[in-house]
């Protein structure tokens, strides 16, 4: 099991998960973050902090949700645009460094509106 990062974190990036996280399994794309579910250990420290309660372990996510998370995994298993190789289980996002590309259904999701 794993938590997921859904929809509700598109273009808002506030990284408050990510300070959290023991394990640094939060990865960094261009318009939202993904828990790579590999690395994921389950403690759940990121899902109280996260400010746009986007994130849930997946046995409770909301129905609206459901497709964020296999679309959470296709970040680290599919070739993503512009990359040649899967970013896979590269044991750590800080030294990964931000990705700056996202899967398929966060590039289409329409933009939020600023603030």
């Amino acid at each position: 099991m794993t938590y997921v990062i859904t929809e509700a974190c598109i273009d808002v990036l506030d990284k408050t998960c990510v300070k959290e996280c023991p394990v640094d399994c939060i990865y960094e794309g261009s318009r939202a973050l993904y828990i790579n579910p590999e690395e994921c250990i389950d403690c759940g420290a990121c899902e109280p902090v996260c400010p746009s309660d986007a994130i849930y372990y997946e046995e409770e996510l909301p129905e609206e949700s459901l497709a964020s998370l296999e679309d959470n995994a296709r970040f680290f298993t599919e070739v993503l645009e512009g990359r040649d190789l899967p970013i896979g289980m590269p044991l750590g996002a800080k030294a990964f460094g931000p990705v700056g590309v996202d899967t398929f259904l966060v590039r289409t999701a329409p933009a939020k509106p600023s603030e």
